[in-house]
């Protein structure tokens, strides 16, 4: 490790354009991609400020950590899938769902009513081919200025990556996984 000596002056000028919705996406083969969009939706709240999550692989009635934390809080989120594709008997109704669940939480960007609206693991309905990709590229265009939208999953479209404000690619550089431990409830649920 090499010793840094701290800036003594800021590092940047401050942005002098308008303060709008920004589209954030999360992404890459590491951890960290639901995490870093559960962390901006808890700072959003504790703001004051109205937020909305949607996850399109979770089922509706999953209880992981985050589900039981957002709901003391009073941040809905809600599960729109039926899970990963190699736990379903039914591709064709994971599709199904998939496209049901767009159009709810298309509706919730487009009413304006929250102030953020993560869609986590979108990537995978999209890459799927279970969602149209220029519905989903319109609604991010047309949203209202205010609302901020942060897509996540691996292998996130190009064109997304194109439109979005601000893109983090999460590299797995060393995961216990491969290590042969397996996921621990806490960390990855």
């Amino acid at each position: 490790m090499q010793i840094e000596t701290p800036p003594s002056e800021k590092p940047y000028e401050k942005p002098e354009g308008e303060r709008r919705g920004l589209v954030i996406v999360n992404t890459g083969d590491g951890k960290g991609k639901s995490t870093a969009a559960f962390g901006l939706a808890l700072r959003a709240h504790g703001r004051g400020k109205a937020v909305k999550i949607y996850q399109f692989m979770k089922v509706p009635s999953a209880r992981f950590g985050e589900h039981r934390m957002f709901e003391q809080l009073g941040i809905p989120i809600e599960g729109l899938g039926d899970g990963f594709s190699w736990k379903t008997q039914d591709l064709d109704h994971s599709a199904q769902l998939a496209r049901d669940g767009w159009e709810r939480a298309r509706a919730a960007i487009l009413s304006g009513a929250h102030f953020l609206v993560v869609l986590d693991e979108i990537t995978y309905p999209l890459i799927y081919g279970w969602l149209p990709l220029e519905g989903v590229l319109e609604t991010l265009r047309a949203r209202p200025k205010q609302v901020h939208v942060v897509l996540t999953g691996r292998r996130c479209p190009p064109e997304i990556v194109e439109l979005a404000d601000t893109v983090t690619e999460m590299r797995m550089v060393k995961h216990a996984f491969k290590a042969g431990i397996p996921a621990q409830r806490g960390i990855e649920d």
